[in-house]
């Protein structure tokens, strides 16, 4: 099961509809980001993280 399914799976979980997910990985393009979109995350974040990004999406989702 790959980082995909997982969100797709939480996504379906009653009482977690609300939840917040990123996704860390190594994969860019365009194509990556829509896939990781459609399955649920939030946010899309490519390794090596700028942490600058990373306090970012820390502060929207404490927000």
């Amino acid at each position: 099961m790959d980082g995909y399914e997982v969100a797709e799976r939480l996504r379906n979980v009653e009482g977690l509809e609300n939840v917040r997910l990123v996704a860390i990985t190594g994969y860019g393009q365009e194509r990556d980001r829509e896939r990781s979109k459609s399955a649920g995350f939030h946010w899309h974040l490519v390794k090596p993280i700028d942490i600058g990004q990373l306090d970012q999406v820390i502060r929207e989702i404490s927000a």
